[in-house]
């Protein structure tokens, strides 16, 4: 599930960025205004995390432009001020939740799942298809036969990715999105190799291909 961190704290960043990555986030970071503008408009981010005091603006005025430009993903405020007026211009500029610093990275990490999860339509902290259930927790999948087995942090962003729109087709490129980062580069068949391995798990036919256009994850098998 890839993620826009915008945050100017470096060291914040590194250690947010770090923690958010072992929870199964694959995160593009910056600390300026004007690029978190620019990635919120042409990425395709699930979920974003936005520092409101940035060296050269506002975070509200980045979510005012991220909101009329129809960048419609989640966004959870970050942000070192307490007062309840932040809280409220932050909620009416387009914010889903809101975080005040100091923080525990687990609370934040729990906030954005669940935020993740309303704009999904869920309301368990598991992704249910096809008889196979993910549990974004453990990061861990249980088949058909009851079975539970522990996924790496790829396998469960792939499969996150699939099993959460069940049906949909996704391309290679869709799927590298949001499985790394901008400062990544993998090589062009790693998806086809993490497919591979998740077939053994759930079955040749559960993630099937479509030539030419991608991979989808069929619920109806």
């Amino acid at each position: 599930m890839r993620l826009l961190l915008v945050e100017d704290d470096c060291l914040l960043a590194e250690g947010l960025a770090s923690q958010l990555e072992k929870a199964g986030f694959s995160v593009d970071r910056t600390q300026t205004a004007k690029e978190a503008i620019l990635l919120g408009e042409q990425e395709d981010y699930r979920v974003g995390v936005l520092d409101l005091g940035l060296p050269d603006g506002n975070g509200l005025d980045v979510l005012r432009s991220w909101r009329s430009s129809n960048a419609s993903f989640p966004v959870l405020i970050l942000t070192a001020r307490g007062d309840w007026q932040d809280k409220v211009n932050g909620l009416k500029a387009g914010a889903d939740d809101y975080l005040t610093k100091p923080f525990r990275t687990e609370e934040l990490v729990a906030r954005l799942n669940a935020i993740v999860r309303r704009s999904e339509g869920r309301v368990h902290t598991s992704v249910k298809a096809g008889g196979f259930e993910l549990d974004e927790n453990r990061q861990s999948l249980k088949i058909k036969d009851g079975s539970e087995h522990s996924l790496t942090g790829t396998e469960f962003r792939l499969l996150r990715c699939l099993m959460s729109r069940p049906g949909q087709v996704f391309s290679k490129e869709q799927l590298m999105e949001q499985l790394y980062n901008l400062s990544e580069s993998p090589s062009d068949n790693i998806i086809e190799a993490y497919i591979r391995r998740l077939r053994k798990l759930v079955g040749a036919n559960t993630i099937a291909t479509r030539r030419g256009q991608g991979y989808l994850f069929d619920d109806a098998v």
